[in-house]
């Protein structure tokens, strides 16, 4: 961008502020006649600026900063204190959420835990349970494998 009466060109950050725009009073006029507040002129400045901002607060079309006044906040406290409850809430519930989640993620691990150890052990006890692996823990006792068959001993005299 080019500054007034200087050749170089300045970097965005520092232009220059832009000048308020002129009107002429007729095209004041007409602009007031569009929005349906046509100012009578007076002849006298404080009557004329008395009369200009009073029309001017009577017909605010758009958002203004000041209608954010105490008598607005006074009018909509319940609603205000509803939005900071619900927003409460929602703050809470993801907290909670959280929570539940690293209460899942903590119980999974719990629980591939145990069933690593239950695999452990049920191989373990399969292993022991083999009939070689039996032998050698009983041979410590005096007990051995039988090799020749059971036989069945008959009380004769109850026949």
């Amino acid at each position: 961008m080019n500054k007034p009466g200087n050749n170089e060109v300045a970097a965005p950050w520092e232009d220059m502020p832009e000048e308020p725009q002129r009107i002429t009073a007729k095209e004041a006029s007409a602009a007031a006649a569009r929005t349906g507040n046509p100012e009578p002129r007076s002849k006298n400045p404080v009557g004329a600026a008395a009369r200009g901002s009073a029309a001017k607060a009577t017909a605010r079309t758009r958002w203004q900063p000041s209608q954010m006044g105490y008598r607005w906040v006074g009018r909509n406290v319940s609603f205000l204190l509803f939005l900071t409850a619900l927003a409460v809430i929602y703050i809470y519930n993801g907290h909670y959420a959280d929570k539940i989640s690293r209460d899942l993620n903590k119980t999974n691990k719990e629980l591939k835990e145990l069933q690593y150890e239950y695999k452990t052990l049920k191989s373990e006890v399969m292993f022991r349970s083999k009939e070689s692996e039996l032998a050698k823990a009983v041979e410590p006792f005096g007990l051995k494998e039988l090799t020749r068959p059971p036989f069945v001993i008959i009380d004769s005299v109850r026949q």
